[in-house]
């Protein structure tokens, strides 16, 4: 078994060399016989959305312009700078004109080309923003001494338990919504303020679904901590953000740049689809989280792979 995956590694490199060698012999030929460019090949032959934009940056980080590739990295440098509008806007039509320019396309042709890479390049752009807002909340650490923080915890215990008060900050009626012990800040060690968001978006714009849901996590045989399971999701929807899985989704769902709401409400799509994934494999105890964990999160990931692929919540939640 060990040595057959060597031999797949290699033959996956071989491949990947013999591709890369050929890949601007290929170019060549199909620029003489289409009269487009790569880029433009792309803009015109695939649907907007994912499809085009993946296929635009994946042209344009394989590029071995050096114009191109100065161009990414300018990118990336501004992109952690706080730009206005009026910056960002200003930036990525600059980048689409030498883009045009390098790639020796006219504009005046070539008008819907400007219209396609300019909608690409914000979504681009969009995307490694949004990576580092969403990185931002996860660094963030609960801090009870923050009346924010404090603001949003409570918000969560309302919307789920709208007809209990909290008798007091630190109690067990936390374990009710599934914390672990008496103080929630604890648990959000690991996702840090963005577990916390999350869960509120949910139990604010699902309202039914979330509370359907917090009841099921009450089943005596199936049953589990409604927001341990929250903040485990946090950090799967976070991973598949940053390991960029998540592009063919986001770019699908908004024509502009993704936004935090967008990342929200993929991972209220996620809780309402995991709830249902988890009854249905009838779990024998919650020792099993882990496994069926895994699976769900491959099912997603087996998803994603398809450009084409965006995530519609269906807010029908079964009884059990």
């Amino acid at each position: 078994m060990f040595f057959n995956t060597i031999r797949m590694e290699l033959l996956s490199q071989l491949i990947n060399l013999i591709c890369w060698y050929l890949r601007p012999l290929v170019k060549w030929f199909l620029r003489q016989t289409t009269r487009l460019c790569e880029l433009q090949r792309i803009c015109y032959g695939e649907s907007s959305g994912a499809p085009r934009t993946i296929g635009v940056e994946n042209s344009l980080i394989a590029s071995r312009v050096p114009e191109i590739q100065k161009l990414l990295k300018s990118m990336d440098t501004k992109v952690n700078k706080k730009l206005s509008l009026e910056e960002v806007k200003a930036f990525l039509d600059s980048s689409c004109s030498q883009i045009m320019r390098i790639k020796e396309i006219k504009p005046d042709l070539h008008r819907q080309f400007v219209q396609s890479m300019t909608v690409c390049l914000r979504q681009i752009w969009g995307y490694k923003q949004l990576k580092l807002e969403v990185e931002k909340l996860r660094a963030e650490s609960f801090d009870d001494g923050n009346l924010q923080h404090e603001m949003q915890l409570l918000e969560l215990w309302t919307l789920l338990q709208p007809d209990r008060p909290l008798l007091t900050r630190v109690t067990k009626q936390w374990q009710d919504i599934g914390f672990q012990g008496e103080d929630p800040k604890t648990d959000f060690r690991g996702m840090g303020i963005l577990g916390l968001q999350n869960l509120v978006y949910f139990a604010r714009e699902f309202g039914s679904a979330a509370k359907h849901i917090l009841s099921h996590s009450h089943h005596p045989r199936f049953g589990y901590s409604f927001a341990i399971v929250g903040i485990n999701l946090t950090h799967m929807a976070y991973k598949l953000l940053q390991e960029s899985a998540l592009k063919s989704h986001l770019f699908n769902v908004n024509d502009g740049r993704p936004t935090l709401d967008n990342f929200h409400h993929f991972y209220s799509y996620l809780f309402i689809e995991f709830d249902k994934f988890w009854l249905e494999c009838q779990p024998r105890d919650i020792m099993e989280f882990n496994r069926i964990r895994d699976l769900f999160e491959n099912n997603i990931r087996s998803q994603l792979e398809d450009t084409r692929t965006f995530f519609k919540v269906n807010i029908e939640v079964d009884t059990v």
